[in-house]
């Protein structure tokens, strides 16, 4: 018989009852299910056994970094909401509280789902496989005192008990790190608690077994359970009852100011330090934890009940990543190489060739290099004056910064726009400003108020008596690393309206530019949003007059409640509407009388969507846009944000008939999202082709550059 439910689980039930009322009657869907709903995707990829094994556990441990982001920003947000009062209620009206309780409700099963998957799937799949992740104290006498002679020899001294005295002030327990709680008896004292940390910034998460590899075979433990199967040493002389691993995450959403700070980089560089020691949000235990001993950290803490979760799993699943560095290729999705232009190979002129025709690159199918070689070509170029940049997230072993420093050698004019609100990048934002100024580049850090997010690059280069601007824009990062792994789209060109789009953009960006109006670029937040409204509305006129319309946007967040309402505008005009978002929606497709023209679909697979197109049929005098920003309220109004234009015919053709086709056609990787804000995975229909975009796309790439 189920347990007797008290007042206060009543009472908490009917509020759930409730705010999933207000919720379902709401044409928005709440930004935080959405993101729980976005984490189910990536989940059920852990769960396809059609992966291979090793990419299975890639997606568990997203699963893992993607949580503990969303607590360290989302859930802390709430959090403060929670007790200092929101400040402006969300689209769909729900309270932090009701925000918080539903959370908690759609995890749990999510958590439970992740110990499932680990213990009864992964971990017998990788034991087959020949990579065996053991309990220590199951191991073989020999085995264990091996790695308990390795445990003396190397971890132990690096370790330092901290007493846990309930009655005194608890001590400062680091963000995300593992932790143990050891319960021990002093032949004195009684019964105490002392604190482990587990030194994962030193030690392997997965420690080999000595002299257990044999061929492929390899046997690991886990670090933690390495550490408290050999407690007694750390305790000598007292008996240790009991431990239980536990973690903690921390308010990670820092505030830049600048009140006390002489400049935005000091400022951030000071407000760095305090996410080490944000305020508690998240306590996960192990699921046999005492609830004694779980109800006395939260107490003391501080955490509010909601915010305690036991694991089925082990807990920091992020840690898995280091799985994929085994040398198994055979578990592992087969390797290709990116494709490259014949006309853009490093032998040949690229700017040359941009001159001749604009160039689209979708990466990872196309090769990062050519842009690579543009840049380094630019950089020895005599004739080329000047190179400007921005830059988001960088890789630590930069191709495109030893290019910017290059060029600065050789006596260009460089100018680098870094942007060190770039969450949880700041610190390496950092260390490459500083080091881009040392080689002499004018390095600008963003602006206060407003993140840099658009991806932009101008090259100007003198020939004869004039001036040439050679533009690349993206939607991705100058990140050779993130450039194999999520699917971007750059341009690049020399069209002359689009150069001095840009270089007034930089303007703006370096100094006290404030124009308002762009020849051919959507620049957020000067008027990106109402352009956009200004063609949802183009083609609801056009639906009216001639019964045509139609738009397709493919974006990775879609929660801007005014560019929704002009999206349901358009649907109850006619407008056919096609919207593949990757991850947050709050817009309701299917709805009768609301939006019953509206499909959305969302593609989680082997390479993260991250591109963004906006298609408007337009009447047939098509409209095909590119860029970095989503339909989000902060690209919308807090970054600064560019769209802009496919003017190639050829390419804005297979755009839209091959790469933005073939992503609404996914029947293989594509979930379908229902009104209610749940997704379900398409069928495929007896005799229907099965169709993986990401699979197409690998297969043809190169198809986009072909001349017609």
């Amino acid at each position: 018989m189920p347990a007797r439910k008290s007042s206060a689980d009543r009472k908490t039930s009917a509020r759930n009852s409730k705010s999933k009322k207000q919720s379902r009657n709401s044409p928005f869907i709440n930004r935080e299910i959405s993101w729980v709903r976005f984490h189910k995707r990536i989940l059920e990829e852990a769960q396809d056994t059609a992966h291979p094994i090793l990419e299975r556990v890639k997606f568990l441990a997203i699963c893992g970094s993607n949580l503990d982001e969303f607590f360290m920003v989302r859930v802390s947000g709430l959090m403060s909401q929670l007790k200092k009062g929101a400040l402006e209620a969300p689209p769909d009206g729900l309270t932090p509280l009701e925000q918080l309780e539903t959370i908690s409700e759609e995890i749990l099963p999510l958590l439970e789902a992740h110990g499932k998957l680990w213990h009864e799937d992964l971990q017998p799949k990788l034991r087959t496989a020949g990579i065996s992740i053991h309990t220590v104290k199951d191991l073989e006498p020999d085995k264990r005192q091996g790695l308990r002679d390795y445990f003396e020899r190397m971890i132990f001294p690096a370790l330092t008990p901290l007493a846990l005295d309930f009655n005194q002030p608890f001590p400062f327990i680091s963000n995300l790190s593992i932790n143990l709680a050891v319960s021990v008896r002093h032949p004195q004292r009684g019964d105490r608690y002392a604190r482990v940390k587990v030194p994962l910034s030193l030690f392997p998460r997965f420690v080999p077994i000595p002299g257990s590899a044999l061929g492929k075979q390899q046997d690991f433990v886990l670090l933690e359970d390495l550490v408290a199967d050999n407690l007694d040493l750390l305790f000598p002389g007292m008996k240790v009852r009991d431990v239980h691993v536990f973690r903690i995450t921390r308010d990670a959403d820092i505030e830049i100011t600048t009140d006390e700070a002489e400049d935005l980089l000091t400022a951030v560089e000071e407000s760095v330090e305090t996410r080490r020691v944000g305020s508690p949000i998240r306590l996960e235990v192990d699921n046999d934890m005492p609830d004694k001993l779980v109800d006395l950290f939260a107490t003391k803490l501080g955490l509010h009940p909601l915010m305690v979760f036991r694991s089925h799993a082990p807990l920091s699943l992020v840690g898995f990543w280091d799985l994929l560095s085994l040398n198994r290729p055979d578990l592992k999705d087969p390797p290709f190489l990116p494709y490259v232009p014949p006309d853009l190979v490093p032998e040949k002129s690229l700017m040359s060739a941009v001159e001749h025709r604009d160039r689209l690159f979708y990466h990872p199918y196309d090769s990062f290099v050519p842009l690579v070689t543009f840049l380094k070509q630019a950089a020895n170029d005599p004739q080329v004056l000047a190179i400007k940049i921005t830059l988001y997230r960088i890789d630590k072993h930069s191709p495109i910064i030893d290019a910017l420093m290059e060029a600065r050698e050789n006596g260009k004019a460089v100018a680098a726009v870094v942007e060190l609100k770039a969450r949880f990048d700041e610190e390496n934002n950092i260390v490459w400003a500083r080091a881009l100024e040392n080689a002499g580049v004018h390095v600008v850090y963003g602006l206060m108020d407003l993140k840099v997010h658009a991806k932009l690059l101008l090259v100007v280069r003198k020939k004869g008596d004039s001036i040439v601007r050679y533009s690349h824009m993206s939607s991705g990062n100058y990140n050779a690393q993130t450039s194999r792994i999520y699917g971007d789209i750059g341009y690049l060109t020399a069209d002359p309206d689009i150069g001095a789009d840009v270089a007034d953009l930089f303007n703006y960006l370096t100094g006290y530019s404030h124009k308002d109006s762009y020849r051919k670029l959507l620049v957020a937040p000067v008027a990106l949003k109402k352009e956009m409204i200004a063609r949802i509305d183009r083609e609801a006129a056009r639906q009216r007059e001639h019964g045509d319309g139609y738009l397709a946007f493919k974006l990775n967040g879609l929660l801007d409640p005014d560019i929704i309402l002009a999206l349901y505008q358009a649907s109850q005009e006619g407008v056919r509407i096609d919207l593949n978002v990757r991850g947050l929606c709050a817009l309701r497709p299917g709805v009768k009388g609301l939006s019953e023209n509206i499909k959305v679909n969302s593609i989680v697979g082997r390479f993260l969507e991250h591109a963004r197109i906006y298609y408007f049929r337009n009447g047939g005098e098509e409209e095909v846009l590119l860029g970095s920003s989503d339909m989000m309220p902060r690209n919308l109004k807090r970054r600064v944000e560019v769209l802009f234009p496919v003017l190639d015919e050829q390419y804005r053709r297979r755009l839209v008939d091959e790469i933005l086709s073939i992503h609404l056609k996914d029947n293989a990787k594509s979930r379908d999202m229902l009104p209610d804000g749940t997704y379900v995975k398409r069928k495929i229909a007896k005799g229907e082709e099965r169709v993986d975009s990401q699979a197409w796309l690998i297969k043809n790439r190169g198809s986009w550059h072909r001349e017609e």
